[in-house]
């Protein structure tokens, strides 16, 4: 057998990062002891390490995690993701940023999130499918469909979630399609919900432009990350008439200040697998594209991009977070100081949870919804989240970041309070 190799930890804890956002709140809202104590920590944390058999023959050990932060206002929610850095301190802060999230756009779920460590590059579809089915029925103990509801996340998509929802359902004895989100259509998926994460984006982006006075039709917008998240937004922002001058994926990055056809990079792409050599453009890093002269940034890779080292040199006016964590509170107050804009991650890429909860709901009736209305009513949640957000800001003159925290946490705090203690 052998054994996958253990993530690193960087110099900056995701976890402990989550912990200071959620302090600040806790400190304006003069919450009690004992709530803080309740809030501070994940509920539940379960790490499970199983075999998997390669196509070779050979047996390899994985190591995942699924973490449950808070079920106060409704089941756990949250993605899973694949990737060989995850940590289970990772996790445990993407689960308490799900429960601020959820609470903020004011749907009954917690949250949860899960991850294995793993480079699915390096799985063929066969081993990734019994990686997955695997994992699934080793975190079965905690998910289901009024319990946790998994989620695609990093390197997750619908395929992985349909394989997932086919374990559960076979271990249960009948199909039970409420027990995952981001599934195909075929087996119970929501129209829209591919694109929700990245329309959510798009979405607080033109409120913020709206808040901040800057004409969509002028601004520059520069995006980290062309996954989901990443494309979707760069392609919608892309005809709502913002210029998208730079893109970069896990190859690199491409510029042009002139502007960046979406569709045909989209294209581009299709064909020859990366954006790279995109006609018109100049080669640029991760790193360079976060300090480029935009108006406009969208963080939409990994957590920790912005960081102390790198926020006095941020040009936009602008941050959009696609990405969770992407900014660590040490560049937060470097950014604030410098009276740059924040849409923090848990409104900015909320359209996901949100019509993850639509899904749900649909599945639970087994009646759905056309796209139509579904983005009409995303649409209707996101910018009312958005305006309690910014009077919350306005009113504590603080961020937008702890405007969102007063709001979430707050919701939380509530209903703890009032649900008391068991027994």
């Amino acid at each position: 057998m052998t054994t996958a190799a253990a993530p690193s930890l960087g110099a900056e804890n995701p976890w402990l990062n989550a912990q200071r956002q959620f302090d600040n709140a806790a400190d304006i809202l003069e919450l009690t002891p004992g709530l803080r104590a309740v809030l501070r920590e994940v509920r539940r944390e379960l790490v499970v390490r199983f075999p998997v058999k390669l196509d070779t023959g050979d047996v390899r050990m994985f190591e995942g995690y699924r973490v449950q932060h808070n079920t106060t206002r409704g089941p756990a929610k949250g993605g899973l993701r694949f990737h060989p850095e995850t940590s289970l301190d990772e996790v445990k802060a993407l689960a308490m940023w799900m429960t601020w999230k959820c609470a903020l756009v004011n749907i009954p779920f917690g949250g949860a999130k899960g991850g294995v460590v793993c480079d699915p590059r390096a799985l063929s579809r066969r081993e990734l499918e019994r990686l997955s089915r695997r994992f699934a029925s080793e975190i079965t103990v905690l998910i289901g469909p009024e319990s946790d509801i998994p989620a695609p996340d990093v390197n997750t998509g619908a395929q992985i979630m349909a394989w997932i929802m086919d374990t559960i359902s076979m271990e249960a004895g009948y199909s039970v399609p409420a027990a995952v989100t981001g599934k195909p259509l075929d087996i119970g998926g929501s129209e829209g919900r591919p694109s929700a994460t990245g329309r959510g984006v798009t979405i607080v982006a033109l409120e913020a432009c709206g808040k901040l006075g800057i004409d969509p039709g002028e601004a520059t917008v520069a995006v980290q990350g062309f996954g989901n998240v990443g494309s979707v937004s760069a392609e919608l922002m892309h005809e709502a008439g913002f210029r998208v001058c730079a893109i970069s994926d896990l190859g690199g990055g491409i510029y042009s200040p002139d502007g960046i056809h979406i569709p045909a990079l989209l294209a581009h792409r299709s064909h020859t697998g990366t954006i790279e050599r995109f006609a018109g453009t100049t080669p640029v890093t991760n790193r360079e594209l976060l300090e480029l002269p935009v108006d406009v940034l969208v963080p939409a890779a990994l957590e920790n991009q912005i960081t102390a080292a790198n926020a006095g040199r941020i040009q936009a006016r602008l941050v959009v977070e696609g990405a969770n964590g992407p900014t660590t509170p040490d560049a937060d107050s470097i950014l604030e100081r410098r009276g740059i804009t924040v849409v923090p991650d848990i409104l900015a890429n909320a359209g996901g949870v949100t019509v993850s909860y639509f899904e749900w709901v649909q599945d639970l009736q087994s009646l759905f919804w056309e796209e139509g209305e579904i983005n009409r009513r995303l649409e209707r949640i996101l910018q009312r989240s958005f305006g309690q957000m910014w009077r919350q800001a306005q009113a504590h003159t603080v961020s937008l970041r702890l405007g969102a925290y007063l709001v979430a946490v707050k919701r939380v705090a509530d209903a703890t309070a009032v649900r008391g203690i068991y027994p």
